[in-house]
């Protein structure tokens, strides 16, 4: 908690949040010698960070150029571009770099510590923050923020009845996805007292419950390379290509996570359906074919045992059921009728959804502070002189894939290096 020395100071600078923003922009205004207090609630500082990735910490995506990186950013291009010419990927990558923390590329551009552990990510945020002088006062629940209009400063309340005084404040209290992570989503509370529009916030990356009771039979399976198509009343909406998991109530993976905000749209007007498409490079007739060769080829086995090449075995029985097809059928006497059925199914796994599985299993949550009244040239607030937003405390949609974080390292260094 605060000495009564630190209440009586006025600091230069003073950070609400120790997530990934919080954190960056704290140790770099602390670098540029600046007087510097981090309040975090937690006990311990980076509780969301370490859970990200899987433990992993994807911590960005390899697209150097941010002309291409801001196309992930869905529209809000416009706004980010001033703020990540001043910190981009390159700049992130060898801010973990220098500071001794070896990074990795894998699938689709994501980026990893090379120790595949979020303590190395969090590690290198602490030293950055004590090298240059931040203090650091954790389990310290701040009730709000107001300016004093005598002198400027903005004031800080706790729990506890302290209050802070500050220069300039950054808020990085999250949005309200994960809240057992400290995400709760007050810092909304406070902004809209100080007159700021809040974008309802809801949860753009979370896995989708089905109401298919088989699913629950291949709990981990994953599809690679497949294709998901929504549909709604019968009608096409939108398809992804990517990865699959199945989990015990539902789906999950980048590729449904992506498609999460989508489908919660969808469900505003009414049931939504997804198809599966395993072989989305090929075409049915194609497929077909592949299917009568493996036939021929093992015509005096049954149909459940020679169907591996095509669909993974666990899949194998719900979509034999799907099609109300006999697979102790000998592969020579699969009627034609079957064959078609099978292909279908094949290129068009029904899943039937039953909705999506909240704030306590986001990745991030939408919503947030109306850009325009942010300056990215600065992280500034529009309406409130040194008060600097970033982070998840933002209106802006993102996809799965280190999207994210690289958000949180761009707008957390532009507000330390303009507070």
């Amino acid at each position: 908690m605060p000495t009564k020395q630190n209440e009586n100071k006025i600091w230069d600078v003073v950070v609400i949040g120790a997530g990934p923003a919080g954190m960056m922009a704290a140790g770099r205004a602390g670098e540029r010698g600046k007087k510097v207090l981090l309040l975090e609630k937690n006990t311990n500082l980076g509780k969301k960070l370490l859970i990200t990735g899987g433990g992993r910490c994807n911590l960005t995506n390899n697209k150097p150029d941010n002309r291409t990186l801001l196309a992930k950013y869905k529209g809000n291009d416009q706004f980010l571009f001033s703020a990540f010419s001043q910190f981009d990927v390159t700049k992130t990558l060898s801010f973990f770099n220098d500071k001794g923390m070896a990074t990795k590329e894998e699938n689709e551009g994501r980026i990893f510590p090379v120790s595949d552990s979020s303590q190395s990510v969090l590690d290198v945020l602490y030293n950055y923050m004590q090298k240059n002088n931040v203090v650091i006062h954790k389990s310290t629940n701040v009730r709000g923020i107001e300016v004093d209009k005598k002198t400027g400063d903005i004031v800080i309340s706790t729990a506890s009845g302290n209050t802070i005084h500050t220069k300039a404040c950054v808020l990085a209290t999250g949005g309200t996805s994960r809240p057992e992570t400290g995400s709760t989503g007050e810092g909304f509370q406070w902004l809209k007292k100080l007159n700021h529009t809040i974008v309802d916030n809801n949860f753009a990356l979370v896995p989708v419950a089905l109401n298919d009771d088989w699913i629950k039979d291949v709990a981990g399976v994953k599809l690679t390379d497949i294709k998901l198509t929504t549909f709604q009343n019968n009608k096409k909406q939108e398809a992804y290509k990517g990865k699959l998991l199945f989990t015990h109530v539902g789906i999950s993976g980048p590729t449904v996570l992506n498609m999460s905000k989508d489908i919660g749209e969808l469900l505003k007007y009414g049931e939504v359906e997804i198809k599966i498409d395993l072989f989305p490079n090929r075409d049915n007739r194609g497929l077909k074919q592949d299917l009568q060769n493996i036939l021929v080829a093992e015509s005096n086995k049954k149909l459940k045992n020679v169907l591996n090449p095509l669909i993974p075995a666990s899949l194998q029985t719900p979509i034999l059921n799907m099609g109300n097809i006999d697979g102790e059928t000998y592969s020579h006497s699969v009627s034609s009728e079957d064959r078609v059925k099978l292909v279908e199914i094949m290129k068009a796994i029904p899943l039937h959804v039953k909705g999506l599985l909240g704030k306590e299993k986001a990745i991030v949550s939408s919503g947030g502070v109306a850009l325009p009244e942010v300056d990215f040239k600065t992280m500034q607030s529009r309406l409130i002189p040194n008060l600097y937003l970033v982070g998840d405390v933002l209106n802006i949609d993102r996809p799965s894939g280190g999207y994210s974080l690289q958000l949180c390292w761009t707008t957390g260094f532009v507000a330390g290096d303009n507070c």
